[in-house]
């Protein structure tokens, strides 16, 4: 949606506003953006109605077995025949399934799974990050680092550092 008239600048204030406050100052702050948007009366949609998830009911049931056996499993190797059985279909029906519903690989969404387990570690927990790694599922320090980098923008040391550092 794109915010347009009087609103647009309160939001836009308001996310200033965010930048610099800490704690619950912050969802306060977050809560009155997001009121503003609901009530505002000037609302432009950027995507078509093509974009709207419109699921028959067995669908809806289907994928939400996939995220959730995913996100019980995710830290262990889940084979594409398993998850395939999961979701009622076959191996081959099940990549084209989950790429047509969610446009991504079910990897790509592993991994995504993964690296968010991390950083939640990251965050929590202050171990050694080699153990944090395998923690979150993934088999090789390397790859672990890439996906990382890849997805968050950062080593897992450096966005360790940001949250943990005193500021």
């Amino acid at each position: 949606m794109q915010i347009t008239g009087k609103t647009k600048q309160k939001v836009a204030e308001i996310m200033e506003q965010l930048l610099d406050a800490e704690g619950t100052q912050r969802i306060v702050l977050l809560i009155e953006a997001l009121s503003a948007i609901a009530n505002c009366k000037q609302l432009i949609p950027l995507s078509s109605i093509g974009f709207k998830p419109d699921f028959v009911e067995v669908e809806s049931d289907r994928i939400n077995a996939i995220y959730e056996y995913s996100i019980k499993n995710f830290k262990r190797k889940i084979q594409l025949e398993e998850i395939a059985e999961v979701a009622n279909i076959s191996p081959n029906s099940f990549c084209r399934y989950f790429k047509s519903r969610t446009r991504k690989t079910y990897s790509q969404f592993l991994i995504e799974l993964r690296v968010g387990h991390a950083c939640k570690l990251l965050i929590e927990n202050n171990q050694c990050i080699k153990r944090l790694c395998y923690e979150s599922g993934f088999n090789n320090f390397t790859s672990f680092h890439k996906y990382f980098k890849m997805i968050t923008g950062k080593s897992p040391l450096i966005y360790q550092r940001e949250f943990t550092s005193p500021n």
